[in-house]
């Protein structure tokens, strides 16, 4: 087992486009639909699986473009304190102060490497400065524990 890491940072407005960031549904739109949304299903069918938007739910990054991994390890740990560098990184940004607390922050960190070390995935927003949004994400790989079909876009580097 292993965990990659994915960072998007953007525009509030786009992240709030859930339309992309939920897979499509498989059947295409009944006959008599309109034209409207016959041409949203197939453009939510084309782009969901390349967007970089994070996904509503976590293990669908592992469909995603193999460029969007930020890292990858094998331990939790080590996955875990990826997560606390870049909230470090990102805490004189947030919007919150509360969000900034240190102990907060760390406790994050702790939950995440116990939730990677059973094979879950993590996943942490936050607002910055308005009207921006950072997603950053750890997704257990080999296999994912809620969707195990899904196979893993990038083998784990020896000694991550």
């Amino acid at each position: 087992m292993h965990h990659h890491g994915y960072l998007w940072i953007g525009s509030k407005e786009r992240f709030d486009d859930e339309a992309l960031r939920r897979p499509p549904h498989p059947d295409p739109p009944p006959a008599g639909s309109s034209l409207e949304i016959i041409q949203r299903h197939r453009e939510v069918m084309a782009e969901f699986p390349v967007v970089d938007l994070p996904p509503l739910e976590t293990a669908y990054w592992l469909i995603k473009p193999r460029r969007l991994i930020r890292g990858t390890w094998e331990h939790p740990k080590r996955s875990a304190e990826w997560l606390g560098e870049r909230l470090v990184e990102y805490a004189p940004r947030f919007a919150a102060d509360r969000d900034r607390d240190t102990t907060r922050l760390s406790i994050l960190v702790d939950s995440a490497a116990a939730t990677l070390g059973w094979g879950g995935d993590v996943s942490q927003g936050f607002y910055l400065e308005r009207p921006t949004f950072l997603s950053v994400a750890l997704v257990t790989c080999s296999p994912n524990r809620a969707m195990p079909e899904f196979s893993c876009p990038e083998a784990c580097p020896p000694g991550a």
